[in-house]
This record gives structure tokens, C-alpha cells and sequence, in this order.
């Protein structure tokens, strides 16, 4: 038992090591707020904040989240930046 459980703690962190730091953060931002603000043009059009990690839905070009401050879920579409942290 003890060999399998560090073989597979071996097999973890050389799965790990491949990852790019960005990969590596992503899995550390799990679960933690983000800070999303979106823009048209130069105007902000929404500044808010996530309970959670912001996804982006497979053939969506936008981001979906639960807003800390309404508790409501939150779909944004646009030039935004997501920052955690």
C-alpha cells in the first residue's frame, strides 16, 4: 500500500512539473475571488468582483460567474481582464 500511495505521488508531481506556472496558478485559484472588469472601448461596463473562479463555457466568448456583492450568477461577454488574487 505504501509503495502504490508514492508511486502515486511520484506520477502526481511529474504531471504537475509539465504544467506551464499558468496552469499551476489556475489550479491554485480554484475556489478563490476574482477581480472582473470588462470594457467597450475605453468605458468600463462592469467592475465587480466573484465569489469564485470565473469559467468560460465551451463555444461561449464570454465569462460566467456568482457576483460577491448581488449573490446573483453573472455572464459577461467582451475585452475583460480577470485578475485573482
Amino acid at each position: 500500500m505504501k509503495k502504490l500511495m508514492i508511486m502515486f505521488l511520484a506520477v502526481g508531481l511529474l504531471g504537475l512539473s509539465a504544467c506551464t506556472d499558468a496552469q499551476r496558478s489556475s489550479f491554485g485559484a480554484l475556489g478563490e475571488q476574482a477581480h472582473v472588469v470588462c470594457y467597450s472601448a475605453e468605458l468600463v461596463i462592469y467592475d465587480g468582483y466573484s465569489t469564485g473562479k470565473v469559467i468560460s463555457p465551451t463555444n461561449s466568448d464570454g465569462y460566467l460567474f456568482k457576483d460577491k456583492k448581488t449573490n446573483k450568477l453573472v455572464e459577461v461577454s467582451g475585452n475583460c481582464v480577470i485578475t485573482y488574487g
